[in-house]
């Protein structure tokens, strides 16, 4: 996730508006539709990682990641922040990782875990990264 790649602020803008859409997308596909988005609470690592606090119609709150790895979403309540929920990515995909290389019956689901240990120590390292966390 250290790889550096120079956009023009067009492209940012249209990464981010991906990005959005990819997460709102997904939560509608798990039957949550989102009434808006919390920006100041909101992060993105262009063009790595975005994390969305969104608010749903039924008004539940929850962080969305969504970037160069598989889209996931946990109630804000188990975060109070985007670092936080970076770090709760990060422990809930090892976990899930490590369930399905328990119980895989296939490469496919092997790989799968693979990708995922390898996204969840990435989002760990950013965690890490004080320099990415200070208020400004």
């Amino acid at each position: 996730m250290s790889e550096q790649i120079n956009l023009t602020e067009e492209q940012q803008t249209a990464w981010v508006k991906e990005q959005y859409q990819k997460a709102t997308k997904y939560l509608a596909e798990k039957g949550l539709v989102t009434e808006n988005v919390a920006p100041k609470d909101s992060r993105y690592l262009i063009p790595v990682v975005a994390v969305w606090k969104l608010n749903t119609l039924d008004k539940e709150s929850v962080w969305v990641i969504s970037g160069d790895l598989p889209c996931d979403h946990i109630p804000t309540s188990a975060a109070e922040n985007v670092r936080e929920a970076l770090r709760n990515f990060s422990l809930k995909w090892q976990l899930q990782a490590q369930n399905i290389e328990n119980n895989a019956t296939d490469e496919t689901q092997l790989n799968f875990a693979k990708l995922l240990i390898g996204k969840a120590e990435g989002l760990y390292q950013l965690c890490e990264k004080d320099e990415l966390w200070a208020e400004g």
